[in-house]
């Protein structure tokens, strides 16, 4: 199944559920695969719990997975690695039981994290070699042609490398064995934006060529619309919005007049909304309704992938 450009739903709301929707390939036939499905499941560390009724990675896409900083992302994608060990409910990956035969997944499987726990003193080429092993389908030419593209000296040792050049030489690690997923947590956190375009091309490359399914956590709403095709986005442990990224896009809109078309009731309309001296600015899930309420006096935007983050988080603060 091929990546497709514009909406992959004619929804008229974001899907909520995401194991009542099917992707549609390029080819025009709806496919009922995941690489990546989600139910019931459960942890609790400390205080926090994380709770996930339902979540499904649909095959051939782009998924960003979304929240704000101790949202469970990471701890989610840890999960899914066999890393920790859920409460409760049930993973798969690539077909496999998360828990009972994840490792049977591992050879399909690309992961990019925060530390790749390279030993410091060595050089690339020997991380490479070290690694290779453990995968039936590396590729020494790919991997090659990946460290020229990013102009990595293979006999360079890996703690002599920036923190760009690190995330690159970690991204070439995951993909040159041709994974079927490839999961990223914070990819491109505090990297300036030329390595962080570079890397979201590649992938959209790999996408395009391979086929492969990407599901991409991070905090940097500009990558994902850049990017992803789906959102998932998580919000204190819990799963708040699911779906293809047109739709929720289309389903929302930012709404900005004066104060005076204000009262009461038109702001239980609203998400989230912000006043100050010039007016109001407000987030709103249902574009026509607001509209009919505020006519042709207010002034109405699409909001992008940030915007409807934020707005939901301060729905929660209100």
């Amino acid at each position: 199944m091929m990546r497709t450009k514009g909406p992959l739903t004619k929804r008229n709301q974001p899907i909520l559920n995401p194991l009542d929707f099917c992707p549609m390939g390029r080819n025009g036939v709806y496919v009922m695969e995941n690489r990546i499905e989600i139910a019931g499941l459960t942890k609790r560390l400390g205080r926090f719990e994380l709770s996930i009724d339902k979540l499904q990675v649909p095959a051939g896409f782009i998924t960003g997975f979304i929240g704000e900083n101790g949202a469970g992302k990471t701890t989610t994608i840890k999960l899914i690695l066999d890393m920790i060990r859920p409460d409760g409910g049930t993973i798969s990956i690539l077909g496999h039981d998360a828990q009972k035969a994840g490792h049977l997944a591992k050879a399909d499987l690309g992961y990019v994290g925060d530390d790749a726990g390279y030993w410091p003193s060595m050089k690339l080429r020997a991380i490479a070699k070290m690694t290779a092993p453990f995968f039936p389908y590396w590729d020494w030419p790919f991997f090659d042609r990946l460290l020229d593209r990013f102009h990595l000296d293979a006999g360079a040792k890996y703690a002599s490398l920036s923190k760009g050049m690190k995330k690159q030489f970690e991204l070439a690690m995951a993909l040159c064995h041709h994974p079927k997923l490839i999961i990223l947590d914070e990819p491109t956190a505090n990297l300036d934006p030329l390595v962080r375009r570079d890397i979201l091309d590649l992938l959209l490359e790999m996408m395009e060529k391979e086929e492969c399914t990407v599901f991409f956590s991070t905090h940097i709403t500009s990558d994902l619309d850049h990017a992803a095709d789906y959102i998932a986005f998580l919000h204190r442990g819990r799963m708040l919005l699911f779906g293809d990224k047109e739709t929720l896009t289309e389903n929302h809109c930012i709404v900005k007049g004066p104060v005076s078309l204000l009262d009461g009731s038109a702001e239980k309309k609203f998400i989230s909304f912000q006043k100050n001296s010039f007016g109001f600015e407000a987030l709103c899930d249902d574009p026509a309704r607001a509209r009919d309420t505020f006519g042709t006096e207010a002034v109405y935007e699409t909001p992008d992938i940030e915007q409807i983050f934020i707005g939901y988080t301060r729905k929660d603060e209100r």
